[in-house]
């Protein structure tokens, strides 16, 4: 029996180009996604302690005992 040979030509496709989209691998989203969380809730502290400490001095004892509250949040050791 004889063998048949198949020949293979390559065309220009003249369609519209896909771009495939590059898959961002998941320890590299869950670093990035923990230090955003890191970095906000620092910002966060930083802030409701600046406000304490203005409350503080301003000797507003309603709005300390309302940060504090806030703050024990902060502080779960």
């Amino acid at each position: 029996m004889k063998k048949e040979k198949l020949i293979y030509r390559y065309y220009r496709y003249d369609g519209k180009t896909l771009h495939a989209k590059r898959e961002i691998p998941f320890e590299l989203k869950l670093s990035s996604q923990m230090i955003l969380d890191e970095l906000c809730f620092n910002w966060n502290k930083q802030q409701l302690e600046a406000a304490i400490n203005s409350s503080i001095d301003k000797r507003n004892k309603e709005e300390f005992l309302k940060l504090s509250k806030e703050y024990r949040h902060f502080i779960w050791e």
